[in-house]
Parts: structure tokens; C-alpha cells; sequence
């Protein structure tokens, strides 16, 4: 989970008189390789007038040119940034496959770009005392950097050091000590003189306090702070530049915020120019906030913050009852099986193996345990664009009022298992829901799997493979040739009724039905596997033979209904109404 700081920073220096400032060159601007998102950056120069100009040096690092066309009595720079630390690994790349240990040599065109950085100053005795100690013996090029960064930090003692400047190497080896300047440019020079292209990186550097405690080694800082930092940067074919810390001994993380990078310390310093001679007085201020943190694991949202939540629905639902609006709310919970969690059905295939089986069993656990006396629907979910047929979806539907819907769960099919029924049996079981709904049986269609689509697949297919052979390559088509050639493509796979409960009680009538007509004179089904209701045509349905269908006046959903009535009293009218029909 990312947390977004606000960072503050503000040099100023006061002179004691009147002077000129040559052009200044400000380098605070988060470099274009930054790795850390900055959403938001503003610099903010004084006095007024001057001219601000952005500008990018040789190495593509921001820097802005500002010029005083008056003399000054200050000059102060206020820079504000807004970050977003997201946590990424350091180690995140791949080594090009000469790389992998060290030594290695760069290709002749690659170290000529990389000429500037593989410069080496001057080197002294305890420099190269040092350098014969590095051990470069086929060791793997990532360990090697990890190593001689975790050197640095043991070897030299970090101190806050006031003075212009950087040390150079010899000294710093010498004294055993310096800033976070002076042990970057160290390790530049070390990795140079071992043929590895670095450079010196100037920066802001955000660390952030624990949630909680280490349970092994030092926790860190006890507060959240920020400053300008310096580290090194290694450039390494296949990774690109990574960024090494030896003040921490650590790679650069996400709280490290480059400014720039370039061959030399000097030309990455935060601020550079001339002025007069005089008297100046400085002034730094450095601060982090958090502005934006998201709850997690190790830091959950506080009773205070739940609480302040839990007043803000109230209030939300009192202004909503009281402008009288009408919300409605859907959503989708995601059903992964833990045995398969990779699995294509479980991520982007919209069938598999296991994924009806398993869903319906949960629709069955979930209908035991919700809505006993309810009803289990198998039909009809969504239709994504590129898929050959509409998503399955299965629907528990039960009364609130704990009245039952249905009484015999055990007449109810189950997704899985069940025997199926042959064609025999749907035409008596359609042909029963007719006449229980007193609907003409004219208006049942039996429904066809398309002779020419099956005829254009199979000619797809080579000479030498069978329709219901299972080396077809793709299971779907397979599956479906080897059901449909199974049976004569004469014979109904099904029988189709079109129902809709009536609006009134006009013609003693509670259910009507049509007769649909076709342009080819039968209900030819889509291609596929899925059930004959997922397949139907709709699109191609003309209109129905013989008198007008009265037009449907659609209820007002928001309108207030009455109470359903009991289940014994709903049996009772509907056995009025139809005598031979007894509901479930």
C-alpha cells in the first residue's frame, strides 16, 4: 500500500548589503529517472523580478536558470514536492547475460557512451591498498555490488559535514569518515577503478517511521524526516543504472528521490552561482508530512478513524432519506478455487474444468445456509465481447419474510450429476408447463442446431479427422461437434416457450405466449455448448403469426408495493385461478 508525503524545502541566504548574483543554477527538480511517482512539484524563487528558465544539462537532468536583473539583498529558493511511495524492490531487473559476473567488459560502443563515467581521479596508496582487497574472481555481479556497498557503510563513520566540497577518496579512506558525499563519491571511484561505469547522484532522501518494531535488527528511524542525500548509481548492461546507498549500505529504495546524476559531484550540487563579496547569512528548513496513507496489515484504520467513518454514512443516509433519492447497489464477489488459484478458468478463461462444478456447489451451501425454502435459477450472465457465447450465472432467490418459495428441494435439479433427461421427456415437461399456464402448445418451438454452421465447421476440419475425434485442437468446437453429430441434425435438441406474466386479468388471462416465426421456418439455435436458452436467436425472431400482442406497460419500480401474502394463501388463489395446477 503506497503512502503520499508532502515535502517541504527552503534555502535562503541573507546578505548583509546590497549585491549581484551571477546567473544561479537550481537543481531540485525530481530527475526524469526518478522511480518514485511525483504527482505534484512547484519552485518557488525571490526577489522579484527574475528570470526563471528550465533547462536540462548533458545528462538529462532538470535544472532551472535563474537570473536577477537588480541587485539583491536575499535569495531564497522554496521548492514543494508530493510523492507517492510505492514500495518496489530494489533487485527488480535482469542482468544482459555477459554481465552476470564480474569482471565483464562493456561493448566498444557502449563505453563510449559511457566514457564521462568511467573516468578515474588520482589514486593514493591507502585507495589502492583498498582496491587490491576487492575481490573480482567470477563472483556474481549483484552480490559484488551489495558487497562492496555494505563495505563502505561498516568502513566509514557517517558525520554531518558543514564544509563545501567533497573529500576525496584518499582522505576519506584516511580519516574513516564523511558525509553521505563523501562515501558516494568513494564508491563511484572504487566501482571505476573496477571497470563498472557510476555516477554521483544528488538527491532527497524520505524515510518514514516503522509501523511497527523489528522483531530482528534495528527498526530505523523513530520519525519521519527528510533531507538532501547523496548516493552512487552503477550502470550495468540489461539493468540499466542501479542505485547504490553505502551510507545505509543498502540499494536505493523508493525514499530515494534523484535530483541528479552526473560524472562529477560539482555538477550535481542542489544550488550554484556567484555573488559579491559580503556578509551571508543561511538558513535551511527541511520537513515530510504524510498527506494521503492507505490502511493496511500493519497500520488498520483506529476506532477514531472507524468512528468518523460510521458518522459520515449517518450522515450521508440522513441526507439522502431527507432528498427522498433511491439508491440501488450491485456487485460481483469473486469466487477463486484454493486449489487451483493460477488456473486459466480462475483468471481469464470464462469456462474450465472444475469452475461450474465448484460454483454450484457454493450456490448450494450458500442456498442451505440463506435461503432455505428458496430457489436455485441456472441461467444467463454476462456476455463479454470476443466470446463466442454468454457466461453461465447462478441465482438464489428467496422471501425475506422467511415464507418459503418452494417446498420440495428435493425437486429440485442439481447443476452436477444429474441424468439427462432425453428429448421425449422436455417435450412432456414443456408441454406441461402449457397447459398449467393454459397457453396454447402451438406456441411451443422446437429448437434445431444449425445444419449449415455444422457443415461449415466441418469442412474446416482435414479429411482425415473425425467430427467426435478428440484431437480437434480446440475443446470447445470439439465438444460441441462430437454432442451435435451424435444425433441426427433432424432431431430437436429442445423445445423453446416463450412466457410473460400478464399486466392484467383482461380475457380471464395471468400468462400469455406467442407464436415466433423465422425466416428459414425453424428455431435454429447458435453455435455452442451451453444450454438451448443461452443459444436462442432473438435477434432473428420475427413477428408472431396472427393477432397483435397487446404492448407491455412496464411498472414503476419505485412504487410502493404491498406485502406478499402468505405462502398457503398464494396456493389457495393460484388453485382458484387454475384448478389443475398445483405450484410447488
Amino acid at each position: 500500500m503506497s503512502i503520499s508525503v508532502a515535502l517541504t524545502h527552503r534555502t535562503e541566504y541573507r546578505y548583509d548589503r546590497l549585491v549581484r548574483l551571477s546567473p544561479q543554477l537550481i537543481r531540485l527538480r525530481p530527475a526524469p529517472h526518478a522511480r518514485t511517482p511525483v504527482t505534484a512539484y512547484s519552485l518557488r524563487v525571490s526577489p522579484e523580478p527574475h528570470f526563471l528558465n528550465w533547462q536540462q544539462d548533458p545528462q538529462g537532468n532538470w535544472q532551472a536558470r535563474v537570473v536577477f536583473p537588480d541587485q539583491v539583498d536575499h535569495f531564497a529558493v522554496e521548492v514543494e514536492v508530493i510523492a507517492r511511495l510505492d514500495v518496489f524492490s530494489p533487485f527488480d531487473f535482469f542482468l544482459d547475460e555477459s554481465t552476470e559476473h564480474v569482471p565483464f567488459s562493456y561493448p566498444a560502443a557502449l563505453s563510449t557512451e559511457l566514457a564521462p563515467f568511467l573516468l578515474r581521479c588520482d589514486t593514493g596508496p591507502l585507495f589502492a591498498q583498498w582496491l587490491e582487497g576487492v575481490n573480482l574472481g567470477g563472483q556474481r555481479t549483484v552480490d559484488f555490488l551489495v558487497e562492496i556497498n555494505q563495505q563502505l557503510q561498516q568502513h566509514i563513520r557517517y558525520e554531518i559535514r558543514m564544509e563545501p566540497g567533497v573529500q576525496t577518496p584518499e582522505h576519506t579512506l584516511k580519516v574513516r569518515s564523511g558525509s553521505c558525499r563523501d562515501s558516494a563519491w568513494l564508491l563511484v571511484q572504487l566501482l571505476r577503478h573496477k571497470g563498472i561505469a557510476a555516477r554521483f547522484v544528488s538527491g532527497y532522501l524520505i524515510q518514514l517511521k516503522a509501523d511497527q518494531e523489528a522483531l530482528d535488527g534495528p527498526s530505523g528511524t523513530d520519525h519521519d524526516f527528510t533531507d538532501l542525500h547523496a548516493w552512487c548509481e552503477a550502470y550495468v548492461p540489461g539493468a540499466g543504472w542501479i542505485g547504490l546507498d553505502p551510507t545505509s549500505g543498502l540499494f536505493a529504495g523508493e525514499g530515494h528521490i534523484p535530483l541528479a546524476a552526473t560524472p562529477e559531484p560539482g555538477s550535481a550540487a542542489p544550488i550554484s552561482g556567484g555573488v559579491d563579496a559580503c556578509e551571508v547569512t543561511f538558513e535551511h528548513h527541511m520537513a515530510v508530512s504524510r498527506v494521503a496513507e492507505s490502511p493496511r496489515v500493519t497500520l488498520p484504520y483506529s476506532d477514531a478513524q472507524w468512528s468518523a467513518i460510521d458518522a459520515l454514512g449517518h450522515q450521508v443516509d440522513a441526507q439522502i432519506q431527507a432528498q427522498d433519492m433511491r439508491l440501488t447497489m450491485g456487485g460481483e464477489p469473486t469466487f477463486v478455487s484454493i486449489d487451483d488459484m493460477q488456473g486459466k478458468e480462475w483468471n481469464t478463461a470464462a469456462v474450465g474444468p472444475a469452475k461450474r462444478r465448484l460454483a454450484a456447489a457454493l450456490a448450494r451451501r450458500l442456498y442451505e445456509e440463506f435461503a432455505p425454502g428458496g430457489l436455485l435459477s441456472y441461467g444467463q450472465g454476462k456476455w463479454y465481447p470476443g466470446e463466442s457465447l454468454p457466461r453461465w450465472a447462478y441465482s438464489i432467490i428467496w422471501r425475506s419474510d422467511g415464507e418459503p418459495i418452494w417446498e420440495d428441494p428435493s425437486r429440485l435439479a442439481l447443476e452436477a450429476g444429474a441424468e439427462e433427461p432425453d428429448i421425449e421427456a422436455a417435450g412432456d415437461l414443456i408441454g406441461a408447463v402449457a397447459k398449467a399456464l393454459a397457453l396454447d402448445p402451438q406456441c411451443i418451438a422446437p429448437a434445431y442446431e444449425d445444419p449449415l454452421q455444422c457443415m461449415v465447421e466441418e469442412a474446416e476440419l482435414p479429411p482425415d479427422i473425425d467430427v467426435t475425434n478428440a484431437d480437434i485442437d480446440d475443446a470447445e468446437k470439439r465438444a460441441r461437434l462430437s454432442r451435435i453429430f451424435s444425433q441426427p441434425l433432424s432431431a430437436p435438441r429442445g423445445f423453446v416457450l416463450p412466457v410473460q406474466n400478464w399486466q392484467s386479468k383482461a380475457h380471464g388471462r395471468r400468462w400469455i405466449s406467442e407464436v415466433w416465426n423465422f425466416r428459414r421456418g425453424k428455431l435454429y439455435l447458435i453455435p455452442g455448448d451451453s444450454s438451448i436458452g443461452l443459444r436462442l436467436p432473438l435477434e432473428g425472431v420475427g413477428p408472431s403469426r396472427g393477432a397483435a400482442v397487446e404492448p407491455l406497460i412496464v411498472g414503476d419500480p419505485t412504487r410502493a408495493r404491498p406485502d406478499l401474502p402468505p405462502r398457503r394463501q398464494f396456493v389457495e388463489s393460484a388453485r382458484a385461478e387454475n384448478p389443475q395446477h398445483t405450484p410447488p
